[in-house]
């Protein structure tokens, strides 16, 4: 993936599967109701949406219940795509995949996954993708939105949190309006039991699965869910399953004021693009920043950027340090129209400012439904517009620019339905590898441990620099040869490590 592209996008060895096309036996399990789903027949054809495709890739739909407590009731499709092992005689079976979010769509994943396989990995596996249920190809909501995330800093003083609080309920009730029906059933624990079918019907005993950041949540869930189907496990980038969701966000502010100190010590040894010349005066120049925000929005690139949103801009450019020039450019850029410079916007730019504010360009808004379909159908959040306030006025003075992004009020505190099911306590014995970024400003390198702690049969390769998706980032060698040899022959490191600098 290039690198703009990546800043705009804001995831046992036991017996080998069986083969290809051949069903499960019938005594797997029929007292579900779920066994006209099994034998339904796929055609695999070219992908929808995407053009051009990755080589290999093909897709198919996949019918499931839309509530498995009703598995005669109403159905939906899910989009599945694979990309096929490279030596079937090699072949060991399948590797689930899911890019995080939640709310990513997961069709293109496979080619990516294959970029960082060695031949004798991608010889042994077909690589699965899917878009979870409600999302891009899969039966999609779409509940209207014209914002691109449901994250935006609550501002400056009290008159800014009020807006974001009634964007937070004009979101929830624009999903409500439109999709009463399938809401309740949107949640990781029926995506888990999606995956569980796919699997199924795939004809295959067992699954291999890797998931990144949120994804890596799915996959402790769907571990959780069923111990005995999984035969390797691959977590990359995980957040702690017991913090999940709002205290997640919250733990994004203090990760990202340390990754803005970061990116402006190093700013400040390239003086070239002007920030500053020591880390203080960056960070400052990054503060006034956002301040002249909020007196004036920055226009640029066609969009006006206030004090709402300049701070997600910002921490999706400090995601990774490898981006560090295209963030120190975009600053530039923003300095410059805020001083009323002509600006042409650079493409990385234009694409998070699109992404943001413009979001039926690029489908972010349906997408953005999905996603908060799934993480308010999982867990409450706190429904007193005070709780958020308080919030948001504790972390000022820590977290400067990242403290009222992650404390402001989200739409699920106007969720109109709690969800169906409790969300999974993660205890889990069952063998899995872990690769976490020490620096990771999403699922920050805390959480991840917490995640550690709790899948027991776990193995933790640590990366010690700031990047979010271990794997698919340029730092991931030496995690990428871990996961390598785990999925290749199944053998975990012999105890946590971590990767040289």
């Amino acid at each position: 993936m290039k690198r703009p592209a990546a800043v705009a996008a804001l995831t046992l060895s036991l017996a080998a599967g069986l083969a290809p096309g051949t069903a499960p036996a019938a005594s797997a399990a029929s007292a579900d109701g779920l066994d006209r789903f099994r034998t339904q027949p796929l055609t695999w054809t070219a992908c929808p949406g995407l053009d051009p495709a990755p080589e290999g890739l093909e897709c198919t739909a996949v019918t499931v219940p839309l509530d498995y407590a009703r598995p005669r009731g109403r159905t939906i499709r899910l989009a599945v795509s694979r990309i096929r092992a490279a030596d079937p005689a090699k072949r060991r079976g399948i590797l689930q995949t899911n890019p995080g979010g939640p709310g990513t769509r997961g069709l293109a994943v496979p080619a990516d996954v294959r970029a960082w396989m060695a031949p004798e990995t991608a010889a042994a596996y077909d690589v699965i993708g899917m878009d979870t249920r409600g999302l891009g190809a899969s039966s999609p909501l779409d509940c209207g939105l014209e914002r691109g995330t449901w994250l935006r800093s609550a501002g400056a003083d009290r008159a800014g949190f009020e807006e974001v609080l009634r964007m937070a309920k004009a979101d929830a009730d624009a999903c409500w309006k439109e999709h009463p029906d399938v809401l309740p059933h949107i949640s990781t624990r029926n995506t888990a039991r999606d995956l569980d079918l796919v699997r199924s019907v795939l004809g295959e005993r067992r699954t291999s699965f890797f998931g990144q950041s949120y994804g890596a949540v799915l996959g402790a869930v769907y571990a959780q869910m069923f111990p005995g189907r999984v035969d390797r496990l691959v977590l990359d980038s995980a957040p702690d399953p017991a913090a999940y969701w709002m205290r997640t966000q919250q733990a994004m502010g203090p990760a990202a004021e340390r990754g803005l100190d970061e990116f402006a010590a190093w700013a400040a040894q390239h003086p070239g693009h002007r920030l500053g010349s020591t880390a203080a005066a960056v960070r400052a120049t990054v503060e006034g920043l956002v301040r002249k925000a909020a007196e004036r929005p920055i226009p640029v690139a066609g969009f006006h950027v206030d004090d709402h949103v300049l701070p997600l801009v910002l921490h999706a450019y400090g995601m990774d340090e490898a981006d560090n020039a295209l963030y120190a450019g975009a600053l530039r850029q923003l300095l410059d129209a805020a001083s009323g410079r002509p600006v042409e916007a650079s493409e990385d730019l234009r694409a998070v400012l699109t992404a943001l504010l413009r979001p039926s360009a690029t489908g972010a808004d349906a997408d953005l439904s999905a996603a908060m379909a799934t993480v308010c159908g999982d867990v409450t959040t706190p429904r007193d517009p005070d709780w958020y306030r308080r919030a948001v006025e504790r972390s000022r003075a820590a977290q400067p620019v990242f403290g009222p992004l992650v404390n402001g009020p989200v739409p699920c505190a106007f969720w109109r339905e709690r969800p169906r099911e409790e969300f999974p306590e993660i205890g889990s014995d069952v063998p899995a590898l872990q690769l976490q970024a020490a620096g990771d400003t999403r699922t920050t390198y805390e959480g991840g441990l917490g995640m550690h702690r709790r899948m027991r049969g776990s193995r933790l390769v640590t990366v010690p620099v700031r990047t979010h998706g271990v794997l698919g980032s340029p730092h991931g060698p030496c995690a990428r040869q871990a996961a390598n040899d785990y999925l290749r022959d199944g053998t975990l490191p012999a105890r946590d490590t971590v990767c040289a600098p």
